[in-house]
């Protein structure tokens, strides 16, 4: 990969939280569905979201999407939504109930990876996963991981 070139999210993705797997170990993945707004949904459709700072919790039985910014779009004046207002995540009862009692372990979040529209009916969902914070010396072996592998590939490619 060149340098200074961001790395292509997946097809059909509109957001990808990279920085979650250099912050967090990535335990369990569940992809959830999003309660948005039109003026949210047109805007995620433009890709403008931003997903690094974002978390999820649990909250009265229901699970949260906080700090997840979404910026306002261009066409709608006086209507438009708050970029950074909570978004509930439409999840099953069990899902949820395995969440909060494995959030509550010693360490543990849950932090989105990535945003994308799914299906026939093209609904927003975000995935989420159970993460663990890493050390500072794990982000150096991931920085060391990374330094190796681009240095074998620029090897091979000449």
């Amino acid at each position: 990969m060149a340098k200074g070139r961001k790395r292509k999210a997946a097809p059909g993705d509109v957001a990808t939280n990279r920085q979650a797997a250099f912050r967090y170990n990535l335990l369990e993945r569940v992809e959830a569905g999003l309660v948005l707004t039109g003026t949210e949904v047109k805007s995620l459709r433009d890709g403008n979201v931003q997903l690094k700072d974002a978390y999820a919790v649990v909250r009265d039985g229901e699970v949260w999407l906080l700090g997840l910014y979404i910026a306002p779009y261009a066409a709608a004046s006086r209507d438009n939504h708050d970029p950074e207002r909570p978004r509930k995540l439409l999840l099953h009862r069990g899902e949820i109930e395995r969440l909060l009692g494995r959030s509550q372990e010693r360490g543990l979040t849950i932090v989105p990876t990535r945003i994308y529209f799914s299906g026939p009916r093209s609904r927003a969902k975000v995935e989420i996963a159970l993460a663990r914070g890493k050390d500072l010396y794990d982000k150096r072996e991931s920085i060391r991981k990374r330094d190796t592998a681009r240095d074998i590939e620029r090897e091979l490619h000449g």
